[in-house]
């Protein structure tokens, strides 16, 4: 199988999935940084059989402390909640939102760190399943309890690589920081302790992974993205945003060329939660 088709799944592709009564979990993973709860979008209208699926209490921890504003949860609660949904060991999981694929490349970066191998992102979210003509369903789905077993409780420590604050900052990999270049820049900081960015990062924001109908670029022009950043694919590569998110969209498109990108899950908020941690502000 392809990068690109072990990270991503097309509408034409699902919706034949669910034609033909698969066995499959479609998971709902609306969250917007203005808008966190999408439990009363997701009941307006969702994919047929769609569990909600809410990024701030059940894709994060936020009991854990120092470790940014969006922690990654235990393998233990993720592992409580797959079931939760439905998730059954070895049936395939998908993935959708409906902004700039930032709470289904959450879902997909934790559950495959937890250890969980099917999972896909619904290439272009709920957007591209409208445009295609497909139905939606409104109220809340109740699955059958799932049997799924997550392999990691840690998942700091998973099946994807991580980042801590001073590998982040040691200059031993390529740093991508993938929030809006103002942000990067310095110029505004809406949300954390101090503006600008990491020293040696370079601004890759999530949006460019992204074509103008929210589905991931193709092959090239993520090759030539990181190119064009001076990023050597084949090298050690990471991500960073503001809380660990929207970076997961950016991991995911380069997983699906092949490369590998750790995250560093606290990020930013993490990062400049420290003033003793060094800034830097301005372009690269």
């Amino acid at each position: 199988m392809q990068a690109r088709s072990q990270v991503l799944i097309t509408t034409t592709e699902l919706a034949a999935l669910i034609d033909a009564g698969e066995p499959l979990t479609v998971l709902d993973v609306r969250w917007r940084l203005d808008e966190p709860d999408g439990r009363p979008a997701y009941l307006q209208g969702h994919l047929p059989g769609a569990v909600y699926v809410s990024l701030e209490e059940e894709l994060s921890d936020h009991t854990v402390a120092g470790r940014g504003r969006h922690p990654l949860p235990s393998g233990r609660n993720l592992q409580a909640a797959a079931r939760r949904w439905g998730i059954r060991q070895d049936c395939p999981v998908v993935v959708y939102d409906d902004w700039n694929r930032a709470g289904s490349a959450r879902a997909w970066w934790v559950l495959t760190a937890a250890g969980l191998a099917n999972v896909r992102i619904l290439d272009g979210g709920l957007s591209a399943w409208r445009s295609a003509g497909r139905r939606l369903e409104a109220g809340p789905v109740n699955p059958q309890p799932g049997n799924v077993a997550v392999l990691h409780d840690d998942l700091y420590a998973g099946s994807r690589p991580t980042l801590s604050a001073q590998q982040s900052g040691a200059g031993s990999v390529a740093l991508l920081d993938a929030r809006a270049p103002e942000r990067f820049r310095g110029d505004v900081e809406p949300l954390d302790p101090a503006a600008g960015h990491i020293p040696g990062a370079k601004n890759l924001p999530s949006s460019a992974v992204l074509a103008g109908d929210g589905t991931f670029l193709g092959d090239y022009a993520l090759t030539q993205l990181l190119s064009d950043s001076g990023i050597d694919r084949d090298g050690r590569v990471g991500a960073y945003c503001g809380s660990g998110v929207t970076a997961t969209v950016t991991i995911a498109a380069l997983a699906a060329i092949g490369c590998q990108a750790a995250l560093f899950p606290g990020s930013w908020s993490e990062w400049s939660s420290d003033p003793a941690r060094a800034v830097g502000r301005g372009p690269e």
